[in-house]
């Protein structure tokens, strides 16, 4: 997993000790996203199948692209395809993913980087692994998010950010036993680096076999637990929890994260997690296919205008300018 790491964690800043008194968050709900196709036909996870919206506010899906080795000739992407309403958050794990889009935006994101797209007012693009990879295949996993705007911002300008892997805020557990990359929002006293118009947090965690992680959590935030790998344990009363589940949980200060002492044998590295909070919108959400808005009227619009090609046009296959 060539996500950004280090070889001693001793060196990196801790989580704060927690107050005796903090209330940790209960387990509302644990699911297993089941699996699917995407885009030209590359294998995902949809880790929030089955949870009503009002418990993800303000994060509208998620899908665990992957993991999968591939052969030559068979790594896939998108084909052309629009957004309007929210953004697109793309965690790259494993593999390279090339991204262009309809006003000569473009550029590629690579183990542990991340590429946050607001699509605010409408925007085309496509998604799709470099020529060499296709020729010589090999390993790939990733995630995207999908974060609703508020109806203030819906139809905002498009805009990127490339954050590469290198600027993840790094800290460890208080033991010293779990690794956690902040992408987003400020977590135990660090920030990540990815600006949100949703006040958000977004942590990729990995926590040795047999340790605990107790972890500071905003309490006007939701808080969305989704296993990468690996079996352990999650909530105040240690619900067990495993590979392609989500767990949701309530209202609390902090959330507590174990994994299993014993783990297979492809899970050697213990619980890899990444864990989502946000403070929720409560808003009308009218969703369908690419479009994120709040009535079915504006829906209605985002297809008119996609099909006037309002949105932009597809551009030649390279003709990349600078990112948007």
């Amino acid at each position: 997993m060539p996500a950004i790491t280090v070889p001693d964690l001793a060196v990196l800043p801790r989580l704060p000790a927690l107050l005796p008194d903090v209330t940790q968050r209960p387990v509302v709900s644990i699911t297993s996203a089941p699996s699917a196709f995407e885009g030209l036909g590359f294998p995902v996870k949809r880790a929030f199948a089955g949870v009503d919206l009002s418990l993800l506010d303000p994060f509208i899906h998620l899908d665990e692209m992957g993991e999968v080795e591939y052969a030559p000739g068979e790594p896939k992407g998108t084909s052309w395809h629009p957004h309007r309403g929210f953004e697109t958050v793309t965690y790259i794990i494993d593999g390279i993913f090339d991204h262009q889009d309809s006003f000569g935006g473009g550029g590629t994101i690579t183990n542990g980087d991340t590429q946050w797209m607001t699509a605010g007012s409408g925007i085309l693009h496509i998604e799709e692994p470099p020529e060499h990879l296709v020729v010589s295949g090999g390993l790939f996993h990733g995630f995207q998010l999908w974060v609703n705007l508020p109806r203030s911002d819906k139809l905002i300008a498009p805009r990127y950010q490339d954050l590469h892997s290198g600027e993840v805020a790094l800290l460890s557990s208080r033991d010293g036993s779990s690794l956690l990359r902040v992408i987003a929002g400020d977590v135990g006293g660090l920030s990540g680096p990815g600006a949100t118009h949703t006040p958000m947090s977004m942590v990729h965690a990995t926590i040795a076999p047999g340790a605990e992680l107790e972890l500071p959590w905003r309490p006007d935030f939701n808080a969305l637990v989704y296993v990468m790998s690996g079996d352990g344990f999650v909530g105040p009363t240690q619900s067990p929890i495993g590979t392609g589940q989500l767990a949701v949980l309530g209202a609390g200060e902090a959330l507590r994260l174990s994994a299993a002492t014993s783990q297979q044998a492809r899970f050697a590295a213990g619980l890899d997690v990444v864990i989502l909070g946000g403070a929720p919108i409560r808003e009308p959400i009218a969703w369908a296919g690419p479009f994120v808005m709040n009535t079915r009227a504006e829906l209605m619009e985002a297809f008119e205008d996609y099909n006037a090609g309002r949105l932009g046009h597809p551009v030649p296959h390279g003709d990349v300018g600078g990112t948007a």
